[in-house]
């Protein structure tokens, strides 16, 4: 017997076919259990890239399932801190962890070395649990606030928020050699940007209608400014950036869709 034979007897079944992307993009983003997938390569992940925004959407879809149980029990606070509490369990607080570094290195005000030594440093500062408590009572405070709206809002701001980890990517050069960026950067293909803004314009607009397109602008907008600032700092950015990108479009999101807008300004 051939050891091609053998390994490929040995090597696991690929139940997903041609949307395995999909598959691997829940896998690196979750900790939603995807059976049928091969082990996750380093190779695989920047070709999950272009998906992002659907992983998000099945992560809204799971928030809003919860927020429906959450609701029917207790009321709109208790719902919006169950809400926030399962978002950051089911992405492990991958996202959380990097806004917290970032914010530490960024606002050291020390040199782009010393930043960068700031943020491989596991340990929390200030300034990160400060970015941290902003973020998570924020979601929270506009989850309690939004009335209906908390449905369209826990669905759509987790897309939204990894269409932003996929501009960042896309956009900004990364800004360590070997590092996490470099590594994604590199094995994009052209058509992968117009994928992933494509399903986000489609799902912003089916979801979210004019305030949806609205979410979406705001977050390009804030992304691109966050991301130049980033860039000026760090030389680039990097895996802990691309948390706090979708971490603050989140934010983003929940602030616009939740917004009291007058109708005749911003559609329903």
């Amino acid at each position: 017997m051939s050891s091609e034979h053998t390994t490929s007897q040995h090597a696991p079944r690929n139940w997903w076919g041609p949307l395995w992307p999909i598959g691997e993009a829940l896998r690196f983003l979750t900790v939603i259990p995807v059976p049928g997938l091969p082990p996750m390569t380093a190779e695989a992940i920047p070709r999950a890239i272009p998906y992002f925004p659907v992983a998000g959407l099945a992560l809204g879809a799971l928030l809003v399932a919860v927020g429906w149980m959450a609701g029917a029990l207790w009321n709109e606070t208790v719902r919006a801190i169950a809400l926030v509490v399962v978002w950051g369990m089911l992405t492990a607080g991958l996202h959380l962890d990097g806004l917290s570094d970032t914010f530490d290195g960024v606002m050291s005000w020390r040199s782009r070395e010393r930043k960068l030594e700031i943020m491989r440093d596991s340990r929390i500062g200030v300034m990160g649990a400060l970015a941290l408590a902003a973020v998570l009572g924020l979601k929270a405070t506009f989850l309690a606030t939004a009335g209906d709206a908390w449905i369209v809002a826990a669905a759509l701001a987790p897309v939204l928020g990894r269409w932003a980890d996929v501009y960042g990517i896309v956009r900004f050069p990364p800004a360590r050699e070997g590092g996490l960026g470099r590594a994604f950067q590199s094995q994009l293909r052209p058509g992968d940007f117009v994928i992933a803004s494509g399903t986000t314009l489609i799902l912003a607009l089916a979801l979210g209608g004019a305030r949806g397109l609205a979410a979406l602008a705001i977050v390009w907008l804030v992304t691109h400014l966050l991301g130049r600032w980033w860039t000026r700092d760090l030389g680039g950015l990097t895996g802990d950036t691309y948390g706090a990108l979708c971490e603050i479009a989140e934010v983003v999101v929940l602030a616009t869709l939740t917004a009291s807008i007058p109708v005749h300004l911003v559609g329903r």
